[in-house]
C-alpha cells in the first residue's frame, strides 16, 4: 500500500497518531524537504529509506513509489500539512490509479489550523465573522478570477492566505480595496516549529510588516476582525435552550 500523509504543521506532536503510525512502519519515506522539517523524519525506523522530492519531477517521484510497491515496501508519500491543501496529491493519484496500484490518504494537522492556535483565536467569531475563506493570491499559479482576492475579501470574511507572503505589497493593495486600512493582520512564520514567527498589525501595514520582518515564504498571512474580537457563543449561555439543555 501507498500511503498520503499529512505531516501537519512541523511539529512531530502534531502528526496524528495513524500518520506517525505509518511512518514508524513504512520501508520508504518520500517527503517534501523544503517544508518537512527533520524532527518529523524522527518518527522513521531508522533503516527506513527516506528521499527528498524537493529536487524531483512528478515521473520520478511516482516512478519510485511504483517501484517500491512492486517489491512488497511499505511506502509513505509525506506532504506538509494535509493532503488535500495545497498538496498536489491529485496528479500522484492519477498516475497510480493508471497503473492500477492502491493508496490510501490519511489527513494532517493544516499550519492555517496551527496559526489559529497559536494565535488563541477562533476563525469564527460568535457575532461576527462565520466565514473563514481559505486561498492564495495569483502567481505562477494561476487563480480563477473570479476566486480573485479582492473578490474574495468582499465577503468581509476572515481571511487564511497561503503561498503569497513573497507578494505581500499585492495581497495588501488587493485587500484595501475591501477591507478598512486598520483591519487586524497577522503573519505567522513556520507555524509550530522551533523557529516560529508571528507579527500582528494593521492590513495598511502588511507590506512594511514582512519587510523589516524578513519573512519571504513558508508563513501564513492572516486578516479580519476576529484576531481582536472574541465575541461570547449563546451555546453556553444559561438562558439559551437545547437538545441537552431545557426548562
Amino acid at each position: 500500500m501507498i500511503y498520503f500523509v499529512g505531516a501537519g504543521p512541523g511539529d512531530p506532536e502534531l502528526l496524528t497518531v495513524k500518520g506517525q503510525g505509518l511512518l514508524q512502519e513504512a520501508d520508504l519515506v518520500v517527503y517534501a524537504g523544503s517544508l518537512v522539517p527533520e524532527a518529523v523524519l524522527g518518527c522513521c525506523r531508522h533503516d527506513a529509506e527516506k528521499i527528498d522530492s524537493a529536487k524531483l519531477a512528478l515521473e520520478e517521484i511516482v516512478s519510485l513509489m511504483i517501484g517500491a510497491y512492486r517489491q512488497g515496501k511499505k511506502i509513505v508519500r509525506l506532504h506538509t500539512g494535509d493532503p488535500g491543501l495545497y498538496g498536489a496529491i491529485g496528479e500522484q493519484m492519477k498516475e497510480l490509479d493508471q497503473q492500477g496500484i492502491p493508496y490510501e490518504v490519511i489527513p494532517g494537522v493544516s499550519s492555517f489550523l496551527a496559526a489559529a492556535a497559536a494565535l488563541k483565536r477562533e476563525y469564527t467569531v460568535p457575532g461576527g465573522s462565520q466565514t473563514l475563506i481559505v486561498t492564495r493570491l495569483a502567481g505562477r499559479t494561476p487563480v480563477p478570477p473570479e476566486q480573485a482576492l479582492d473578490k474574495l475579501a468582499a465577503h468581509k470574511g476572515s481571511m487564511a492566505i497561503f503561498l503569497s507572503v513573497g507578494m505581500a505589497d499585492r495581497v495588501q493593495e488587493e485587500l484595501l480595496r475591501q477591507y478598512p486600512p486598520k483591519t487586524p493582520v497577522a503573519v505567522v512564520e513556520r507555524v509550530s516549529w522551533p523557529e516560529q514567527r508571528i507579527i500582528e498589525g494593521e492590513l495598511r501595514q502588511l507590506t512594511r510588516m514582512v519587510q523589516e520582518a524578513g519573512i519571504t515564504r513558508t508563513a501564513l498571512i492572516l486578516v479580519g476582525d476576529f484576531l481582536k474580537e472574541n465575541g461570547k457563543s449563546l451555546l453556553y449561555d444559561g438562558e439559551f435552550q437545547h437538545g441537552y439543555r431545557q426548562d
